[in-house]
């Protein structure tokens, strides 16, 4: 990973957002988290915008900066020229006073380094005889050639950048000099780093403005009419070439913004179609006025920001000193970083594990960040994604796993929308109310084949309906039924289990218990009539015998 870019794991949701945004797929993923592959990484930024969790970060450069300040050595900003697009209506005599504040020493505007830049471009142009020019002021396209058009590297002006022109002839006017760069882009704390000995921090517009308002240092509202500030137009799509001469003979000079304008016309200088030019080429939609640390917070204005940057342009070029040219030279090398391609085999063999079976299968929707089907199986051999990136492939899972319970279990299911149109209904639910096959009653209201009263009353209440023991009449069966209502899908789930066995063999015991209690009643009803039968004749046998008795003892007592 790049040093100058960070991730917040905790904050990384699988958006794949950065993935989609990423102009080189430079991000990978795993456990559920995105990661910057640092050597296929071109410092765009996009990523850093367009993250929804704020999960990318850059590093601060403020602490570096306040260290080289209490160095004792002069510290002097190179101020990049998209800053009057940064802080509205505030010149460089602003900057400079708010800057010195911090405790610089100067500010002084990048602009100076941009024309000698563009100076040493139409030497190259006017006499050496090359075919096609790159300019090398932006550092992500170098980073794009490097890395992915390394063929190219030949077409790529072996010339410093604007911040590095500059911070060099600060340090040859001042040698105990120090220098800070501030703009609104990532890829130049990463040339800083690499590039050593001339740019010693890096600070972003964003860094800069909490440093001031952690001060309580206000920027004063003024602006500067300089005429000799021409190179102020840099920061623009076309403002290389605005300050050029484009007087080279047989030479077509042509702007290009937008890392994706920049792959294409690689493409074609690569295939041999383009000769004799000069391309002016910005990794930013807008040029570095659409840097991704314009205060990303801050909506950009594309229009105003260019109509800003032309009304504090001048018409001359500043004057400066213009070096040797050997003074100005940087050497650009390739920077290895691919992967080994994988096998039709092991392609083929992935896309089977993503559920594309036929060329048909493959969506190419785009919704993992990759442009095709195949590409994204690639991606997973070389393990910078993961299966589970497929939305396709989760949804269709998803739903087989549903479709799986729903089909399979044994309770009736049926699911309304808010008008109660029937949705879905599983074969255990046809089977209770006898209908043939689902296409009968979806999409069509409930009352056709249920009392709705109950779905009505859970949709009007909020409040589910468990257990309930309904008889339905017409199917002659009976259900617990249970109503569930889910305000935010919008939908209301009926569940029925069907017990009419439970409630005939329940009936069938009530009747068995009445028919034992009528059994019992008889025969207790005719114990009775015996018991009173044998009581009866024992009640005459016993005063027979009580006469019997009387009459012996009377007849004993008169002896």
């Amino acid at each position: 990973m790049p040093n100058c870019l960070t991730l917040k794991k905790s904050n990384c949701k699988n958006c794949y957002k950065c993935i989609r945004h990423c102009p080189v797929k430079a991000i990978r993923f795993s456990g559920n988290q995105a990661h910057i592959i640092g050597n296929e990484c071109i410092l765009c930024g996009h990523c850093f915008v367009v993250c929804p969790q704020n999960a990318k970060e850059i590093v601060d450069g403020t602490e570096k900066a306040r260290v080289l300040l209490q160095s004792g050595d002069p510290v002097v900003v190179s101020l990049a020229p998209s800053f009057i697009a940064n802080y509205d209506g505030v010149g460089i005599e602003s900057m400079r006073k708010a800057l010195k504040k911090l405790g610089f020493y100067d500010v002084e505007e990048t602009a100076i380094g941009a024309t000698i830049v563009k100076k040493e471009y139409e030497r190259m142009l006017a006499e050496e005889s090359r075919d096609i020019v790159i300019s090398s002021c932006c550092h992500s396209v170098n980073l794009l050639i490097q890395k992915y058009f390394p063929s190219s590297l030949q077409y790529l002006a072996d010339v410093m950048s604007p911040m590095q022109a500059h911070c060099t002839d600060i340090k040859k006017r001042m040698p105990e000099a120090k220098t800070v760069f501030i703009g609104p882009c990532v890829a130049k704390k990463d040339e800083a780093e690499y590039y050593e000995g001339i740019v010693d921090a890096v600070l972003t517009f964003e860094e800069l403005t909490k440093w001031l308002d952690a001060e309580g240092i206000e920027l004063e509202q003024e602006t500067d009419n300089l005429p000799e500030s021409r190179a102020r137009f840099f920061p623009t799509t076309g403002g290389v070439l605005k300050t050029m001469a484009q007087n080279a003979p047989g030479y077509t000079y042509l702007a290009l913004d937008g890392v994706e304008n920049c792959i294409s016309a690689l493409r074609d200088i690569e295939s041999g179609k383009i000769h004799k030019c000069f391309i002016e080429m910005s990794a930013c939609v807008g040029s570095c006025i659409g840097g991704p640390v314009m205060e990303k917070y801050h909506s950009t204005s594309p229009i105003k920001d260019y109509i800003t940057v032309s009304d504090y342009a001048g018409e001359r070029d500043f004057a400066v000193e213009q070096p040797d040219p050997m003074y100005l030279k940087k050497n650009f090398s390739a920077i290895e970083h691919k992967f080994a391609a994988p096998s039709e085999i092991e392609i083929m063999t992935v896309l089977r594990q993503m559920g594309k079976f036929k060329p048909s299968d493959e969506l190419n929707c785009g919704s993992c960040g990759y442009n095709s089907c195949r590409e994204k199986a690639i991606a997973i051999i070389q393990g910078k994604a993961e299966i589970s990136m497929c939305l396709p492939f989760l949804k269709d899972k998803a739903e087989s796993f549903s479709d799986t319970i729903v089909k399979n279990t044994p309770n009736g299911l049926i699911v309304l929308n808010e008008n109660l149109e029937v949705q879905q209904i599983n074969n255990a639910a046809r089977d209770i109310m006898n209908i043939r096959a689902a296409s009968d009653v979806l999409g069509e209201p409930v009352v056709r084949i249920l009392d709705p009263t109950v779905f009505i009353q859970v949709k009007n209440s909020g409040r589910t309906v468990r257990n309930q023991r309904t008889y339905l009449a017409e199917y002659k069966k009976y259900v617990e039924q249970t109503v569930v209502y889910d305000p935010e899908s919008h939908m209301l789930v009926g569940i029925m289990r069907d017990i009419t066995e439970a409630e005939a063999e329940r009936d069938k015991k009530t009747r068995l218990n009445k028919q034992t209690l009528e059994v019992a009643d008889t025969v207790v009803e005719k114990q009775m009539r015996i018991v009173q039968e044998i009581a009866s004749l024992l009640g005459e046998t016993a005063a027979e015998t009580k006469i019997a008795l009387t009459k012996l003892k009377e007849s004993i007592d008169d002896e």
